[in-house]
């Protein structure tokens, strides 16, 4: 034994002065961290132990490897690689695996006089990791049974005032530590509400009993020094196969650089659980799904992301025609993840698709005839310049930002709504860039009710409402959290919720003789910070204090910052939500939640496009026609093998429910009865119609907006029983069919056979020939029916198909 001892003694000072050779084995393992020194009672250090497969990729390997400590008694290490100590002393943390062999050294120190414990340092990760400050327990806003704590432990101060003084101080006992009801109650020894949070005798049991032991104290240590400046994550991105794990490792860098691991203390999300999902001790499990995952990582405030790429084994890829830029990075990021996409579309799918997202509606037969029969090899991009100059792309995103810029009637005045809508409609009718818009939008002044955005500060008339809504909107960033508290996924602070605000004071309504309003700039002031009180310097997300000493209105400032080239978040934003609205999802989804730990599907492409919608100086049109001339919008939506379980890559295409006035017109267009909308011209279509409200049943089951928040998530988009009952037996629907006004009667009073009045009916409502088989059936009905009742027939069934109801 003591020469084994004596062994180990040798390899430790080997390995101590950075000599490390082969006397514990000539294996590939590599272990992270290389040493282990643990100074506090109840400290731990996860390891992760690398092996390298035949292609040179780093494997964890650390739950098949066997670890074992020598001497045995200064520390305990669980099957997952968490070491925890136990006595002072020096020794080796052994690695076995197969015929290889390792050791890094371990150090046991101050467990007998450790480093005092601070509150809100070490307390306030444990209050979080047990989910006490959170939004549905103590953290919500009204707190729960009494005590109230900030969500996520944002406000340490307040936190340690509510455990600690208040309630007579009954919750914290000095005096008795271990009879503290903080204590008990966490660990479930007494009655608890929220059951058990902490394990009794675990390292966060015993370090809330030291900490009341030692006084309870908010920081025991005053040295900024020991602050906490970030956290380190290893392995910040992983390739891992199907079924394949991978532990996370972090670790907190105080301000003199010191490293401490809290990996047992802190919070792991995945945004792609289907991808690659983590459990509470930041261990990533990969599913057989191809794709990339992104672990957010969250410590005390802080946060940072692991991303991890799960590729799909066996794929030979071949890679198809590019287009533009467009295909090149997508096809090198399903070439990486072993995803094939899907075919090129048909004719007759993609003059449906690219009208129905372009102009929403639908071709006419002539239409589709004339594209079905066009030899040209360039119809497609040519189809695509002549729906760009339809009064219907007008009507279309005019209705579209509408609802985005809640051009509620009710609350801007009916000529509030009217005048955004001619506003609008004059921007797409002209093809104006888009940050002159965005300009327009942040600098209107005068009359709401005059033609331009004015009547929108009507609903936005607070500073922060405002900011909030103008991050969200035109930034794709969500700020409301930092309201209350810092961002749980992001750095903003409440300094910079109100920071944003700033631009918005020294706005006011003003009743004009008329009785209409007008908005009118003058001066404003900084806001003061919600908690401290002291006046905050206006400045935009991540900007230094805002200058406005050449500008009267401080919402001109925010604009140039806006709109300038070298601003992170604008183009980014824009060409997202186009992305999202021509492609199904956006490649950051939600669209308005762009932040680091939530990043793009493909990065490459989303800062290519952010650049080219500067080159193209933010024109709409030319930037459209880049997203639908290339390959990746014309793909099909069946999928191959190797991509039907794909929902973020865009290796084919994916069909989306029409929109509710997007149905409805093609409903009324396949039909040929318009729509009588109460107290408007007849013949007017839906995507025209600016009245929100304006009585619609149909309108209410296919997922309307409100027009309350300037999400886009408003519009619901899921398929619903109320819907097919809708389609299948609504009067109203039944009416149309029937209608002796209708295409039907048309149809039955002409001289077509009925094979050529079946292909008449295909073509007006899924814009493609029938199949064969399609005809075949549908022949039946006319042999079994009149003439009239199986022409009826037919257009009701193809109503209630699925492909007529999506775009596809």
């Amino acid at each position: 034994m003591l020469r084994v001892h004596f062994l180990y003694l040798l390899v430790y000072c080997l390995l101590a002065i950075g000599e490390i050779a082969d006397c514990v084995g000539a294996g590939t393992l590599t272990v992270n961290p290389p040493e282990v020194t643990l100074q506090r009672p109840e400290a731990t250090q996860q390891i992760v132990v690398y092996d390298t497969d035949s292609t040179g990729r780093s494997l964890d390997i650390t739950r098949k490897v066997s670890i074992h400590i020598d001497p045995p008694d200064i520390a305990v290490v669980d099957e997952r690689g968490l070491i925890r100590p136990q006595v002072n002393g020096k020794g080796l943390i052994v690695i076995d695996f197969a015929d290889q062999r390792t050791a890094i050294p371990i150090i046991i120190r101050q467990l007998d006089n450790p480093v005092p414990i601070s509150f809100h340092r070490e307390i306030i990760p444990i209050l979080t990791k047990a989910g006490c400050n959170s939004g549905g327990c103590h953290g919500k806003a009204e707190g729960q049974n009494g005590l109230k704590l900030s969500i996520f432990g944002y406000d340490a101060r307040a936190d340690f005032e509510a455990l600690v003084l208040e309630g007579r101080g009954r919750r914290v006992s000095v005096a008795s530590p271990e009879n503290s009801l903080l204590l008990l109650k966490a660990s479930a020894r007494t009655s608890h509400g929220g059951g058990q949070r902490i394990e009794p005798e675990s390292y966060r049991d015993r370090r809330l009993l030291r900490w009341i032991s030692e006084g309870a104290r908010f920081n025991a240590n005053d040295d900024p020094a020991s602050e906490i400046t970030g956290i380190q994550i290893e392995p910040e991105q992983q390739i891992l196969l199907g079924r394949e794990t991978q532990q996370i490792q972090v670790s907190t860098i105080d301000a003199s650089g010191n490293r401490r691991c809290v990996t047992n203390e802190t919070e792991f999300v995945s945004n792609a659980a289907s991808i690659a999902d983590v459990d509470a001790r930041g261990l990533i499990q990969a599913s057989e799904i191809p794709g990339e995952a992104a672990i957010l990582v969250r410590h005390l405030g802080h946060v940072a992301t692991c991303r991890i790429t799960v590729p799909r084994r066996g794929v030979k890829f071949v890679r198809p025609p590019e287009n533009n830029f467009i295909d090149t990075l997508a096809w090198n990021k399903l070439e990486r993840l072993g995803i094939e996409p899907s075919d090129l579309s048909d004719d007759a799918t993609f003059v449906r698709r690219v009208s129905l997202d372009t102009i929403g509606t639908l071709p006419t037969p002539a239409e589709v005839r004339q594209f079905l029969n066009d030899p040209s090899p360039k119809k497609r991009s040519g189809l695509i310049d002549r729906l760009l100059e339809r009064d219907e792309y007008v009507d279309y995103w005019t209705m579209k930002w509408l609802n985005i810029l809640r051009a509620d009637q009710l609350t801007i005045s009916p000529q509030g709504a009217v005048a955004m809508q001619r506003w609008l409609r004059d921007g797409f009718a002209h093809n104006r860039p888009f940050h002159e818009f965005a300009t327009d939008l942040l600098t209107v002044q005068g009359n709401t009710s005059a033609e331009g955005p004015g009547s929108f500060y009507k609903i936005l008339n607070k500073p922060d409402e405002a900011a909030r809504s103008i991050s969200q909107l035109l930034l794709g960033v969500r700020i409301e959290c930092a309201q209350c508290h810092h961002h749980p996924s992001e750095r903003w602070s409440q300094a910079d919720y109100v920071g944003l605000a700033g631009f918005f004071t020294g706005l006011t309504l003003k009743k004009l003789p008329n009785g209409e309003q007008s908005l009118v700039s003058f001066g404003g002031n900084d806001l003061p910070h919600p908690r401290g009180g002291e006046a905050v310097p206006t400045h935009a997300l991540g900007a230094a204090p805002a200058d406005f000493s050449k500008v009267s209105d401080r919402r001109r400032a925010l604009a140039d910052w806006l709109t300038a080239d070298q601003n992170p978040f604008f183009s980014k934003a824009i060409a997202n939500r186009l992305w999202s609205h021509y492609f199904g999802r956006g490649l950051i989804e939600p669209i308005d939640d762009i932040r680091d730990t939530n990043p793009a599907t493909n990065p490459p492409l989303m800062e290519a496009l952010a650049s080219h919608l500067r080159d193209v100086k933010y024109d709409v049109k030319a930037f459209t026609r880049t997203l639908l001339n290339s390959r990746v919008y014309q793909l099909s939506a069946i999928s191959v093998p190797s991509n039907i379980d794909d929902q973020q890559n865009f290796s084919h295409f994916i069909q989306k429910s029409q929109p509710a006035e997007v149905l409805l017109d093609a409903i009324s267009q396949s039909t040929g009865v318009p729509e009588d909308f109460n107290g408007w011209p007849k013949g007017y279509r839906a995507i025209q119609i600016w009245d929100n409200h304006m009585p619609s049943y149909f309108f209410r089951i296919f997922g309307r907006p409100v027009r309350t928040t300037v999400c886009e998530c408003e519009r619901s988009n899921e398929p619903s029983i109320a819907q097919a009952l809708h389609l299948l037996n609504a009067p109203e629907i039944s009416e149309k069919i029937s209608h002796r006004h209708g295409s039907v009667r048309k149809l039955v009073a002409s001289q077509l056979s009925p094979a050529e009045l079946i292909d008449e009916l295909y073509l007006s409502t899924l814009s493609r020939f029938p199949t064969d088989t399609e005809q075949a059936l549908m022949i039946q009905a006319f042999s079994e029916n009149d003439r009239r009742a199986a022409a009826e027939d037919v257009l009701w069934s193809l109503l209630n198909s699925k492909e007529f109801v999506f775009n596809h």
